[in-house]
């Protein structure tokens, strides 16, 4: 579990990551900005079979916001677009704003995006000086916690789904309160089931490598911690063998949907999808010996 430093794009941690395990497949679970800290999953070799369902997670972010300017961008990296009085700015008026960004709301996607247009991100368009219309998307923010205000800035802790943009929630937040804002910092300190108990930085990674490739695979987790809270089914070893195969079997009670299959040893064998009466089909099958994911 990488803790992406500042002023790297996931691209690149992910290609650091891969070149250190040597890996033939590598794939992270849900892209950081360049200016962004913190949990960014990453998964090697067979365990990249997990990382579409690693992206439905929901995050966990804590953000620093800059009051009294707006940025092309939405954080520090942007020139300024639009200023503001930031000394008229008061806790209770962003307290009094907080409730309408608050469950299931609408967000337009910024500028600033890797969404794509006719083939193309909208940030390749937005360096070129065109903007586009981006129609609003639905959100979930689980929870909005303001952790810190003070002259000029204010911090947030963050819980929300999948392709929430934290930095158009600052600008939509402040401009709510009468402001204008940017990010100034962010850090994710969940993703899914892992923390920022779970996290390695790049240079340890690269202490370990000189080490040995042991004491590198020492500072992996295994696939099972991918899904973690998931329902889990144990299957004996001729059912693995038919799962494998691509062939449904008699499972167990349970609810219907998506379980964590595992083997006689506890490792995780793949996902299946668990029909109304207990039977399993394959979904998702991981190859023997299944790289771990840090």
């Amino acid at each position: 579990m990488l803790d992406k430093p500042p002023g790297m794009t996931s691209n690149a941690a992910l290609q650091r990551v891969k070149r250190l395990y040597q890996a033939d497949k590598a794939g992270h679970t849900g892209a950081l900005d360049p200016l962004a800290t913190g949990v960014l999953p990453v998964c090697l070799g067979q365990a990249t079979k997990l990382s579409g369902y690693l992206l439905d997670a929901d995050k966990r972010y804590q953000v620093r916001a800059a009051v009294g300017a707006c940025t092309t961008t939405g954080d520090a990296e942007g020139p300024v677009t639009r200023r503001s009085d930031p000394t008229t700015l008061t806790c209770a008026h962003l307290e009094a704003a907080m409730p309408g960004f608050t469950g299931d709301i609408r967000q337009r996607p910024p500028m600033y995006s890797a969404l794509k247009r006719d083939g193309k991100p909208l940030y390749e368009l937005a360096r070129a000086g065109v903007e586009v219309e981006r129609e609003a998307r639905p959100v979930r923010i689980e929870a909005l916690r303001l952790t810190l205000f003070e002259p000029g800035a204010f911090e947030l802790d963050v819980s929300c789904s999948k392709g929430t943009y934290v930095r158009t929630l600052v600008e939509d937040l402040a401009a709510a309160a009468g402001q204008c804002a940017h990010v100034a910092s962010l850090r994710r300190i969940a993703a899914g089931p892992f923390t920022e108990a779970d996290l390695v930085t790049p240079q340890a990674l690269e202490q370990a490598a000189g080490s040995g490739l042991a004491v590198l695979d020492a500072l992996l987790l295994p696939p099972l911690a991918g899904v973690a809270g998931w329902p889990r089914v144990a299957v004996d070893e001729e059912r693995a063998l038919r799962l494998a195969r691509g062939q449904a079997v008699e499972g167990a009670d349970g609810p219907s949907g998506l379980v964590a299959v595992t083997g006689p040893d506890g490792a995780l064998l793949g996902i299946a999808d668990r029909a109304v009466g207990g039977g399993l089909a394959p979904r998702r099958w991981m190859a023997p010996q299944a790289v771990q994911s840090p």
